[in-house]
């Protein structure tokens, strides 16, 4: 492989790119150094107490159930919508994936809102309804709102495999099922760990669903515990505590995807050939269709309902809109920050071979590793201690949203440019361009299919973003999200119900963009094998991205 230089060497993309890195590990830094007054002793007598053991027990069976669940759901639909002959198979491909713009707080709430007592369901049928609350109403929202990230990564990876393998074990007379146990499923193994993990890390850091559905995990605990006592050393060790739980989980899926190798396609390639259905082919219409009806049109038609209700009660609907305005001025200006911070990190790393830049991407993921709520936290200690000035700013806000979406953003660009010859820049350079005119005129423009899908996964999820927003934005900043909590949280449904919506229909538009050009992107799910070795990328975010 030719060595790499040009763009990654110039001060104009390793300064920035150092600057964010460095910007990275502040929230971590401020919990080990809040945490560590507490002294050692204290310290593991509060990890070892029977109130946090089950905080951790209660966080881990939530997450391992969601994440199982996940699996046994999304792998056999990606397998439907990628491979075989089921009718709309397009449409399904991108349904359901839906659920991704629906925030798990909006779930829950429309959960609650339609089976509960007085909700939608005992007004149209006269049943007593059912309490959706603890672990069962938890999990079941979690499972159906996280398990799209599995889904997209497995159908990213089945959109990239090579077939020729499946192909020789059918000739070797294997039938279609014993092929798919022994060959597509092994190869999958990379993508489906990435996608795990994407879901378990998603259920340990939530703080919506478990809130809303009054099941304690550490999110809540520390919600609670910084709206009751502010107690710093104990919060942060919560938080530490959080991230330990993270990286192993981080550790765990790189073995996981190491255990597995798929076999992708390299340049030209030929399309598999879609696998007959036979007589199953309606039943897995119904099961495509069960996931787009409980995952899309039933938190649609409940909020929607709640809407109407709302505006015949003469519920003012301008304050909604005005929530939504400050929401998109949120998201837009969160994610042009976080791309912004992105390009130099994902230029450097991706073109550059040096311990330095390795070293930069890695902190950059920093964030991966931090829920929201604990972010949060950390900036509201460092934005009093330090920068009275930026505490409770749209600044401070954005501040957190690059950090916690940042490594979206980088595994997304950085994914797009290991497909780029090195050779192009290189030609650019031998005609005469400087490092910065080709940083400027090739390296840029080749990063600009990766930089709209990371831009609108980073938008996506900031416009969902809970706690963050929550503790961060600034008085009297109302946004969707905080409006559908505290209207939720006091028991106001129909006052919920309109941010919700609206909620659900902005997520929509960037999630249906990316999913558009997801054909596209495909390629860049997996490094080209001639580079494959060098990458730093965690598997999870090239995914995603």
């Amino acid at each position: 492989m030719a060595r790499r230089r040009g763009a990654g060497t110039h001060p104009a993309v390793w300064l920035p790119a150092v600057v964010v890195a460095l910007l990275m590990i502040v929230p971590v830094l401020h919990l080990a150094l809040a945490a560590a007054e507490l002294g050692p002793v204290t310290a593991l007598t509060e990890v070892a107490s029977d109130r946090t053991l089950r905080l951790i027990g209660r966080t881990l069976l939530l997450a391992a159930a969601v994440t199982a669940a996940s699996m046994v759901l999304a792998v056999p639909i990606a397998w439907l919508t990628i491979r075989t002959d089921l009718p709309a198979r397009r449409a399904f491909a991108v349904a359901t994936a839906l659920p991704l713009a629906v925030p798990t707080y909006v779930g829950s709430y429309a959960l609650i809102a339609a089976i509960a007592p007085g909700g939608l369901v005992a007004d149209l049928t006269g049943l007593p309804g059912v309490r959706p609350y603890g672990f069962w109403g938890a999990f079941a929202a979690l499972t159906v709102f996280a398990s799209p990230y599995v889904l997209v990564t497995v159908q990213a990876a089945l959109a990239g495999l090579d077939p020729a393998l499946e192909d020789a074990s059918r000739t070797l007379g294997r039938g279609r099922w014993r092929t798919f146990l022994t060959v597509t499923l092994p190869a999958l193994r990379p993508a489906t760990a990435a996608g795990a993990l994407l879901v378990a890390l998603y259920v340990i850091s939530d703080f919506g669903a478990v809130s809303m559905l009054r099941y304690s995990t550490l999110t809540r605990a520390i919600h609670t515990e910084y709206r009751a006592s502010f107690d710093r050393s104990r919060i942060a060790l919560l938080g530490l505590v959080l991230v330990a739980m993270t990286v192993v989980l981080l550790v765990a899926e790189a073995r996981a995807a190491r255990g597995g190798a798929g076999t992708y396609a390299v340049g030209v390639r030929r399309r598999a050939e879609p696998v007959p259905l036979g007589r199953w082919r309606w039943p897995a219409v119904a099961l495509c269709g069960a996931v787009v009806v409980v995952g899309v049109v039933v938190p649609m038609v409940v909020v929607a309902s709640w809407s109407w209700a709302a505006l015949e009660a003469g519920e003012p609907i301008a304050a909604a809109f005005d929530a939504a305005r400050r929401s998109l001025v949120a998201a837009a200006l969160g994610t042009v920050a976080t791309v912004l911070a992105a390009l130099p990190i994902a230029v450097w790393s991706g073109r550059s071979r040096s311990r330095a830049a390795r070293l930069v991407e890695r902190a950059s993921f920093t964030g991966f590793a931090l829920p929201g709520i604990v972010v949060a936290i950390a900036l509201v200690f460092v934005g009093i201690r330090l920068v009275p000035a930026l505490y409770q700013t749209l600044a401070m806000l954005v501040v957190a949203y690059v950090v916690l979406f940042l490594p979206q953003a980088v595994g997304a660009v950085r994914s797009t440019l290991l497909q780029v010859d090195d050779d192009v820049e290189s030609a650019a350079r031998l005609l005469g361009a400087s490092r910065l005119a080709t940083l400027w005129r090739v390296t840029l423009p080749l990063a600009a299919q990766g930089t709209f899908a990371g831009g609108a996964l980073v938008f996506l999820t900031v416009l969902k973003e809970l706690p963050a927003t929550l503790l961060l934005a600034p008085t009297g900043y109302d946004t969707l999200a905080t409006r559908v909590w505290s209207a939720t949280s006091e028991a106001f449904f129909a006052r919920a119900a309109l941010p919700a919506l609206l909620v659900i229909l902005l997520g929509v538009v960037p999630l249906m963009l990316v999913s558009a050009r997801r054909g596209a992107l495909a390629p860049a799910v997996q490094p080209r094998s001639d580079v494959e070795k060098d990458s730093t990328v965690p598997s999870t975010l090239t995914a995603t991205g």
